[in-house]
């Protein structure tokens, strides 16, 4: 399962995926499966704007392998119920060895699902994150083409920090936009290209 030069690794099930996703069978499970179909939903949004966040200077395989400890500490995502945290909810998040426990992060969920609540007056979280969807998605053959911002990043990041919400950079916003299916960034020979039925 040697990577060509593109990037792609043909698996023992005859698929093409790109080399992280290639090995481990969680990535190669999220991947098949989840990244970059399309998510609408408000809970959907905040929950992978907030695992973003977390993900920071970490690997995403990190995340992914926490992600139900997350969830579970999170109550789901539950907007309305990580609005209503307290600082007490900080501090027993703080000794939660199941999640990231990072202060400013954990901070940020709560901060983020207040802000989440305040944007259902302008239509939603969804509909706003949504309306910074580009005209067209890059076409990468090598990963070397696969950008890491795009100018609806930045400017996705720069609205949602205008409205309170933390953790929202630019290149964490443009892995948001990959991952909910905004821009399509499979590699063009990946059997992935195109699954989300958005981009064709």
């Amino acid at each position: 399962m040697e990577p060509a030069a593109t990037g792609i690794v043909l698996g023992d099930d005859g698929l093409a995926r790109p080399a992280w996703a290639a090995v481990d069978p969680l990535l190669r499970e999220y991947y098949d499966t989840e990244w970059g179909m399309p998510v609408r939903s408000e809970q959907g949004i905040y929950e992978r704007i907030c695992l973003e966040g977390f993900q920071a200077g970490l690997s995403w395989a990190t995340i992914l392998r926490k992600r139900p400890a997350f969830r579970e500490a999170f109550h789901g995502f539950h907007v309305d119920t990580v609005a209503a945290f307290t600082d007490d909810d900080v501090e027993r998040l703080m000794l939660d060895a199941g999640i990231v426990r990072n202060r400013a992060k954990i901070r940020a969920a709560v901060t983020n699902a207040r802000a989440t609540i305040a944007l259902r007056a302008e239509g939603g979280l969804s509909d706003f994150v949504w309306s910074f969807r580009p005209a067209t998605t890059p076409a990468p053959k090598h990963f070397g083409e696969v950008p890491t911002t795009s100018p609806e990043s930045v400017a996705l990041s720069k609205a949602l920090r205008a409205r309170g919400f933390a953790f929202v950079g630019p290149t964490t916003m443009f892995a948001l936009m990959e991952a909910i299916g905004m821009v399509d960034t499979h590699l063009v020979d990946s059997h992935r290209r195109g699954s989300s039925g958005i981009w064709t």
